[in-house]
């Protein structure tokens, strides 16, 4: 029996490929270093567990509204819009089991089939293989390493805006490069979406994840509100990866239409992880601090350990939980042509697992580099030395 030809364009989120495979030479008893994957070990903070548990025994265990139960949608209304600057009510909210649905959610609702989409690479797979596996075309744009870290390329965006174009997706706080917008460089942006009319998906998983200062979005500047959905994730904020919740915030007209696809495809995200989550907005808890001051001291140790590795330079990131250095005197140094082949040989040589720029969308025309990501959110500070030290051994061999 034949499948559907449309999924010759469905992609993956290959940076599971790596975990297997770490996971693989983990069970042949070696000890595994993981940079490779954007997991949390810190435990959820205890009181949003006690609300969730709480929630389980008093029968929040059936059906709910499929944009989310009036409560959440009303408290991440408060939240989102206060942080932002903006009024939000219930009614631009649609809770979702995740951050990653409002991806494949926003282009079947913004998106006909032909259309352009523009979206960073390297950046997040599942944009790219959400939009052509939607029948979009998916268009690229880069960016500019500096000394200070990654900036928009700007001239790029500007020269693939077509009279086809119908959306960017921005990803302020950069996976996997941890870039950070300055304000010139947002309202840069923002002034092109509002000239051509463009959907803009602004995802802000890492909106909390930052180091010093406030964060700023790009739905906060004159003329953005009406034309941006917000994808917003519980998952890095309050260490809750695996709870599998999130939202999408923007205008009503989008946002209704994301809900209808909440009814279509999962009815509902669940109850009770719902009610434990207004604990985590709304209850007193210094959870958060304490996760963003211990990915603080992992950021550190991370950053001393690869910048004593000949070679390679990394500025600390003001954001995110990666490291995205150019290793490109490394592989001359070993001889080593392929970054997927220095991926593997560090797993079997060092334990140490990472991913490498590769997996994070594909490589276009004339880029320049080779570059590896370091997640350093799922691992110990004695670990991280550990790993960096097997690791400059390694690539200064």
């Amino acid at each position: 029996m034949k499948l559907a030809k449309q999924l010759d364009h469905l992609g993956t989120e290959t940076a599971f490929a790596v975990s297997a495979a770490a996971a693989a030479w983990g069970a042949k008893g070696n000890k595994i270093y993981p940079f490779h994957l954007g997991d949390i070990n810190l435990p959820t903070p205890a009181n949003i567990v006690e609300a969730m548990q709480k929630a389980i025994g008093d029968g929040y265990t059936g059906y709910c509204p499929g944009a989310g139960i009036p409560e959440l949608r009303d408290a991440l209304a408060r939240d989102i819009g206060t942080k932002r600057g903006l009024q939000y009510s219930a009614e631009n909210v649609s809770v979702q089991p995740g951050g990653k649905p409002v991806i494949g959610k926003f282009l079947a609702t913004v998106m006909n089939p032909g259309d352009e989409v523009l979206y960073p690479n390297p950046g997040y797979p599942i944009y790219e293989s959400q939009i052509e596996y939607q029948g979009g075309i998916a268009i690229p744009y880069g960016y500019i390493e500096t000394e200070t870290g990654f900036n928009l390329d700007l001239e790029a965006i500007k020269n693939s805006i077509a009279p086809t174009t119908k959306a960017i997706i921005y990803n302020n706080f950069q996976n996997p490069n941890s870039a950070e917008s300055s304000d010139k460089e947002m309202e840069e942006l923002a002034e092109l979406c509002i000239k051509h009319d463009l959907w803009v998906l602004s995802d802000e998983a890492y909106f909390e994840i930052q180091y010093s200062g406030k964060p700023r979005s790009i739905v906060s500047l004159p003329g953005m509100k009406e034309r941006t959905v917000i994808l917003y994730t519980c998952s890095k904020r309050f260490a809750m990866t695996g709870w599998r919740l999130g939202a999408a915030v923007g205008p009503k007209n989008a946002i209704d239409i994301i809900s209808k696809f909440n009814t279509n495809i999962e009815s509902c995200t669940t109850h009770f992880i719902q009610r434990g989550m207004i604990e985590a907005l709304e209850g007193s808890t210094a959870g958060p601090d304490e996760i963003l001051a211990e990915l603080r001291k992992r950021r550190d140790a991370a950053v001393d350990g690869l910048n004593a590795i000949e070679g390679i330079s990394v500025t600390a990131p003001n954001s995110t939980f990666y490291l995205f250095p150019n290793v490109s005197s490394v592989m001359q140094r070993k001889s080593i042509s392929d970054v997927n082949i220095l991926m593997e040989q560090a797993l079997t040589e060092t334990s140490v697992s990472f991913c490498t720029r590769k997996h994070f969308g594909r490589t276009v025309e004339n880029e320049m580099g080779d570059y590896l990501r370091f997640a350093y959110s799922g691992i110990d500070v004695g670990d991280i030395n550990e790993g960096m030290k097997k690791l400059k051994l390694f690539f200064e061999s």
